[in-house]
């Protein structure tokens, strides 16, 4: 009897050791709960912590498996081509790492998130990026118009002239204002198009889209081949061979566009009906 009372407090005591010690991963004197060591010295293996790597759908798949016990849980999602169908999910956007936050049951991006040309993310497709990687500019996955006037039926000189990344959003604004001034027939033209756009992806709208300007347009062109795939991949289309509208005016009577084709650009008659392809800045 007092053998087994012995052996009973001996386990106890060996448990609660191990409840509460220390674990190291190469090192036999861990300083903190859980200490790594690697191995740089040997060349034919990696070294590194390796999380959970799930796709998109993946994780949307097991969103009630996460409560208030898995606060903090870290995943990396390799695979976006799927969109979000959960709540939990919407912030998932692009690959990367990302922690499930329990007491708001949702799942966060972590650090400082770093995009790159092709990637399916704030409602369409990255075409340019800054020098920081966080911010830029997408276009919307598919054309929104096979062939649409520039101005709203009345020639005039609207301003809008402005070019280089981000331009296009201010021109876009001075044309809608200037139309109204000048005449509006009624009938719709793209910068309107792109200004009223509202497009959802992963559970989130984005509605502040409008005409590229003149550059913005060619980084598109120029990227495009990549823009396609990544477009048909998340469900859009590719860039026709034909002409886009830019929201850079020339003259009161024409503004500039890009042949999708040659990646030639001209100043044609605003009366004239070319393709459209919304963009917006993140």
């Amino acid at each position: 009897m007092k053998q087994s009372k012995f052996f009973l407090a001996l386990v106890l005591t060996l448990a609660l050791n191990v409840s509460y010690a220390q674990i190291g991963i190469g090192t036999t004197t861990p300083k903190t709960t859980l200490q790594v060591i690697g191995d740089p010295a040997t060349t034919t293996t990696a070294d590194g912590i390796q999380a959970p790597a799930l796709s998109l759908a993946e994780v949307d798949a097991k969103v009630d498996a996460y409560g208030t016990d898995q606060d903090g849980a870290i995943v990396y999602v390799n695979d976006v081509s799927t969109a979000s169908t959960k709540t939990q999910t919407a912030n998932i956007t692009a690959t990367g790492y990302y922690y499930y936050d329990a007491p708001n049951d949702v799942w966060k991006k972590m650090g400082s998130s770093t995009y790159s040309v092709g990637d399916f993310a704030h409602g369409g497709i990255v075409f340019w990026v800054d020098e920081t990687g966080q911010h830029g500019l997408v276009c919307a996955k598919q054309d929104q118009s096979t062939g649409v006037r520039w101005y709203a039926g009345t020639y005039g000189n609207t301003q809008a002239k402005g070019d280089g990344p981000y331009a296009g959003e201010a021109n876009t604004s001075i044309i809608i204002a200037a139309q109204v001034a000048i005449g509006d027939d009624g009938s719709t033209y793209a910068a309107r198009i792109c200004n009223e756009l509202q497009v959802t992806e992963g559970g989130k709208t984005y509605g502040d889209w409008y005409l590229p300007s003149k550059e913005e347009l060619n980084l598109m062109y120029q990227n495009k081949v990549t823009i396609d795939a990544t477009a048909v991949a998340n469900g859009g289309g590719g860039f026709a061979s034909a002409y886009y509208w830019s929201s850079t005016e020339l003259v009161n009577t024409n503004a500039w566009i890009q042949n999708f084709n040659d990646g030639f650009q001209n100043f044609y008659n605003k009366s004239l009906t070319y393709r459209v392809r919304a963009v917006r800045a993140f």
